[in-house]
């Protein structure tokens, strides 16, 4: 546990305070430490790293490694782990620890996400406080969607940068982001409550691509398909959940509310990160093991592997953003249907988004046992490509346009409220089998740049987020609930292929990117 907590913001402040008398490292207690496992393999041998990811076929990127403990690369001597049970390596805490921190993870995403869609039943709050129209009161969501799409460009590659880490950006950007919030709920205009949202939207970002990568840091493989499920299934429940409560808060006491309340949820997370969240990321443990042995013995050949190679982190589109757009327009069209149509309050409208948290409640383990009994069997063998992931999105595209049309067309005053809830209850399973599958697949194509990837496939996914809803009450007003839905699953169907060719093809398309696995 000390090993842990000695990493988090606590941790580091503690040390500093004590000028690093207490949560001392090993290798400060007995700096010879470092020669230890090289001195277990003085008859072995001498294996080079590439050479050990070809024999693992790559699948363990992090995994613990001795051989080349202390070895001399030219003028220098790389530092890798204290034997295979190094306790600083993440993959071998405890398994409550890393339940811990894949939970701070889980929260962290989904007390961010429910900031973008809380705000949606407030915008006739705004409306009237400001005097605008509906589209710009809507520019609240669509700026606050934009700035999270762009914010992991920048985080995600400097979270991948050796000497800054994954934690510190978590807690210190989440931190900012709370207290962005005082600007925002205390905008006297619409431009100032613009400008503070996008800005918080950019600086809160970090949870949305590098969470993925923060499972990965722990897990192998295998164990991370069911990490990164459950953390994106909080980021679908942020938005669902979001419309519920604001649909309680803003009517009784404005827009303002909808901000207040996920600001109390967010400050209570970063209290959290502060105390409980350890670094994660091997290339910066390892990174500040090097430093700490350069100052302990004045020897300035100790360079971890991290500090040796170029860093080149690329960003890559993925065509799921289009999903992502979808989601936030059809969130749009609930107002319409529940208010216009069946009559509900506001309040009542938000949980009508309950049937896509019902769905979420029985996709969510069926396909976790797809991953436990379909993926993880084949991660053992010699013939394990990543294309054998993505049977799931062979469902999802297919239930994406069912679940469109289904609800468009039973969205009438004729027929039952409960059928359109039901057909939106399908929604999840695409969300759920399209989204993590795509998220399992890109971690074990791209395993050294996955927070970068993510980063990117943030950004596309945030693009289509931000724009749709701008006119997304106007369509379905202009062409009606039904043919607007019809509308989106048409454009769903033309869809249906791809997961088809990526599976087919795959192999093929992953191997012109040179920053993709090409072992296997």
């Amino acid at each position: 546990m000390a090993t842990q907590i000695r990493d988090t913001q606590f941790g580091h402040l503690v040390r500093f305070l004590s000028r690093n008398k207490l949560f001392r490292y090993p290798d400060e207690v007995d700096s010879s430490l470092w020669k230890r496992p090289l001195q277990c393999d003085a008859n072995q041998t001498s294996v080079s790293p590439a050479e050990q990811a070809s024999d693992t076929k790559g699948l363990d990127q992090q995994s613990p490694s001795t051989a080349n403990v202390g070895e001399n690369d030219g003028e220098f001597n790389l530092i890798d782990w204290y034997g295979p049970d190094d306790p600083e390596n993440p993959q071998n805490w405890s398994r409550n620890w890393k339940l811990l921190v894949a939970f701070l993870m889980c929260i962290l995403n989904f007390s961010f996400y429910i900031a973008s869609s809380i705000y949606v039943p407030g915008i006739p709050s705004i409306m009237e406080d400001f005097g605008v129209s509906e589209i710009v009161a809507t520019l609240g969501l669509s700026l606050f969607t934009l700035g999270y799409g762009l914010g992991p460009m920048l985080w995600s590659p400097m979270s991948e940068i050796p000497q800054l880490g994954r934690s510190p950006l978590y807690f210190w950007t989440f931190l900012a982001f709370i207290l962005l919030q005082l600007p925002t709920g205390f905008a006297v205009d619409m431009p100032m409550f613009l400008v503070f949202r996008v800005l918080t939207g950019f600086v809160g970002s970090p949870p949305l691509a590098t969470g993925g990568a923060t499972i990965i840091d722990m897990y192998d493989p295998a164990s991370a398909g069911y990490g990164i499920c459950i953390l994106s299934s909080f980021g679908v429940l942020g938005p669902v959940f979001g419309p519920i409560i604001g649909g309680f808060a803003a009517p009784a006491e404005g827009w303002r509310w909808t901000i207040w309340i996920f600001t109390w949820l967010c400050a209570l997370v970063v209290v959290l990160l502060f105390f409980l969240l350890p670094e994660t990321s091997a290339a910066n443990i390892l990174y500040r093991r090097a430093r700490r042995l350069r100052k302990i013995t004045g020897d300035a050949r100790f360079r971890s592997q991290s500090e040796i190679d170029a860093a080149r982190h690329t960003l890559k589109d993925h065509l799921v953003a289009l999903l992502y757009g979808i989601l936030f327009l059809w969130f749009e069209s609930f107002p319409l249907v529940f208010g216009d149509i069946y009559g509900f309050s506001t309040g009542a409208q938000g949980l009508a988004f309950l049937g896509i948290f019902i769905g979420a409640l029985v996709t969510v383990p069926l396909f976790l046992l797809w991953i436990k009994h379909g993926v993880i069997p084949r991660f053992t063998k010699p013939s394990f490509k990543p294309e054998m992931v993505l049977p799931p999105t062979f469902v999802g595209a297919i239930s994406l346009p069912i679940c469109l049309f289904w609800y468009g067309w039973t969205a009438r005053e004729s027929v039952h409220w409960i059928l359109p809830i039901i057909g939106s209850s399908l929604f999840t399973v695409g969300v759920v089998t399209l989204f993590n599958t795509v998220f399992n697949y890109l971690g074990i194509s791209y395993p050294a740049y996955v927070a970068s990837i993510f980063a990117g496939n943030a950004l596309f996914r945030a693009s289509f987020g931000a724009s749709f809803p701008l006119f997304a009450r106007e369509l379905f007003r202009q062409l009606g609930i039904g043919p607007g839905n019809s509308l989106l699953g048409g454009i769903a169907i033309c869809f249906i292929p791809i997961p088809f060719i990526f599976y087919r093809y795959g192999e093929k398309i992953r191997h012109m990117s040179k920053n993709a696995r090409h072992d296997i």
